[in-house]
């Protein structure tokens, strides 16, 4: 069981929502963001790749989309609120919250070496109100719930 505050319920609510509309009126492969949620598997062997694709990626964007619902499925309607994940919306919430972490990722152009923490604090260095204040700041929230997840299902 987890507590959230209204601010909180409303960024997973934003968040959720944002990654459905970009698997389903926003689908573009040509966006960075559905390139790196569903990279190429065969980058060498363009056919083989499209054969791929055309088999996997509409269970698999349904799945996507569905695992972004199970947040908004459980997510207090007004405010905040307690939330209460059993086993399989909980694995469906780290799914979609690592999708979510990797759109922003992209977004936000975060690499695997990038420090989270200089990162923010350059941002809040130029603009402490800027939008990429605020995106980092989510992004780094969302990689706090997945953690705490995480160590809750593995006690």
């Amino acid at each position: 069981m987890a507590t959230f505050a209204p601010d909180e319920v409303r960024v997973l609510r934003k968040v959720a929502s944002e990654v459905v509309g970009l698997l389903s009126e926003g689908f573009d492969h040509e966006d960075p963001v559905v390139e790196r949620l569903f990279p190429d598997i065969y980058p060498e062997d363009p056919h083989n790749s499209a054969e791929f694709r055309r088999y996997t990626e509409g269970d698999l964007k349904t799945s996507k989309i569905d695992q972004a619902g199970a947040i908004l499925a459980v997510l207090p309607a007004d405010g905040g609120g307690e939330v209460r994940l059993d086993w399989e919306t909980s694995e469906a919430w780290l799914r979609a919250l690592n999708d979510a972490r990797l759109a922003m990722g992209v977004r936000l152009e975060i690499k695997g070496d990038t420090d989270l923490g200089e990162e923010l604090d350059d941002a809040v260095l130029h603009d402490p109100t800027s939008t990429r204040v605020f995106q980092l700041s989510v992004y780094a929230y969302l990689g706090y719930l997945q953690e705490s997840l995480l160590t809750a299902l593995v006690r």
